[in-house]
């Protein structure tokens, strides 16, 4: 039976859906199985979809409730092409769906946590109020005062046993200053986090799915850009910024430079290499590990720090990066309780459990904030009070 065209539809809900999960005509057609003529005709208004596909759309290619196909005009909502103003339109165009689906997740966590906590950040030292950080300032002087504002000394970060033991840590700090940290398993390999602003409840998102190492390096670039007033989308970069806009380069590699010196304080990384030749290509793979080890970073970044001191030509870099991006090893697969546990921002999840404690949340509220089903939650809720986030 021929099922008939949905009435009522605003041809300008289609386009707005398309567009906000970075989606072109041509790939909607080649999800839907249907030629582009009918996209466009619908998103025109020429003609519609009928009710199953319909619900296609919604459901499983713009991840959108149906119902919102029935209003009569697009609702408001902060796109990523706005939130992201400082990036050049090409990175723009090269963002995943998925992406645009993180960014939206994020956003919506965002709102639930402004009302969770009743609109007051629970933190009394929100780090964006306390330090802001200038491109034009001597990057050493301001890594030391975001130190001094988390409260970690050189001292306590070498002291942590390992890259899982150093993110978790960091984290908690990054959290205990104001903001929140989740994260996710990014479909789209070169991103590795982004960072949404807000003046009272910012976010960064990490990707789940880089090493440790990684995440805590994208960490501090996201919260340097929290820390500039702008929200930002850290990308795997060629070496020093090559093939970045100038406008936009200035900030991404200002971030990159902030990680570095952050987590590779130079005037500790130049009494540590003292022994170490100056010919970086005879620097051996045990020398860099010792170094990262040290530091709770990669030998990337460690990589990078020698490159800061103009020993290391590009095609050197390129080759190590390559070797060592190749030894990686696939992270196993965990306890899938473990994993939503890490995804989500502990002060968050925290609030939720102990709301639901209180009374003052059904375990069906719980739930839904959370984003698992009812039956999850009383495994979640475990490793939540247990505090296994990291």
């Amino acid at each position: 039976m021929a099922h008939k065209s949905v009435t009522g539809i605003q041809p300008a809900i289609l386009r707005w859906a398309r567009t906000t999960i970075g989606l072109s005509v041509s790939q909607v057609a080649a999800r839907m199985k249907r030629p582009q003529d009918d996209i466009n005709a619908w998103e025109e208004g020429t003609s519609a979809p009928t009710y199953p596909q319909l619900e296609e759309l919604a459901y499983g290619v713009y991840k959108r409730p149906l119902a919102i196909f029935f209003l009569p005009q697009p609702p408001e909502e902060t796109t990523p092409t706005k939130e992201f103003r400082t990036l050049p339109d090409a990175d723009m165009q090269t963002l995943h769906p998925n992406t645009y689906l993180q960014i939206r997740y994020a956003r919506a966590f965002q709102m639930t946590i402004e009302e969770l906590f009743d609109r007051q950040n629970p933190s009394g030292r929100c780090i964006w109020k306390l330090v802001s950080l200038d491109m034009h300032e001597p990057i050493e002087d301001q890594a030391r005062r975001v130190h001094a504002t988390l409260g970690i000394d050189l001292a306590r970060q070498v002291s942590w046993r390992d890259d899982e033991s150093a993110l978790k840590h960091w984290r908690t700090a990054v959290e205990d200053a104001g903001v929140f940290v989740f994260k996710a398993s990014f479909k789209q390999k070169d991103i590795s986090g982004f960072s949404l602003l807000d003046d009272d409840f910012p976010i960064i998102y990490l990707n789940n799915s880089t090493s440790k190492t990684r995440q805590i390096f994208s960490l501090f670039h996201e919260l340097a850009h929290l820390l500039l007033h702008v929200s930002g989308i850290a990308k795997f970069d060629a070496p020093y910024g090559h093939g970045v806009s100038v406008a936009t380069g200035d900030i991404e590699v200002f971030c990159n430079r902030f990680s570095a010196e952050f987590l590779v304080p130079m005037e500790d990384f130049k009494q540590q290499i003292r022994n170490v030749p100056h010919d970086v290509a005879s620097v051996s793979d045990s020398q860099f590990s010792k170094l990262a080890v040290r530091y709770g970073v990669s030998r990337e970044a460690v990589l990078r720090r020698f490159a800061d001191l103009g020993r290391v030509d590009p095609a050197f870099y390129a080759k190590m990066s390559a070797k060592w991006t190749a030894q990686k090893k696939k992270p196993k697969k965990g306890d899938w309780y473990a994993t939503e546990n890490a995804y989500l921002s502990p002060s968050f999840a925290g609030e939720v459990v102990g709301r639901y404690y209180r009374q003052q949340l059904s375990v069906e509220q719980a739930a839904d904030i959370l984003g698992i089903r009812v039956a999850n939650f009383s495994g979640l809720e475990q490793k939540i009070v247990q505090g296994a986030a990291g």
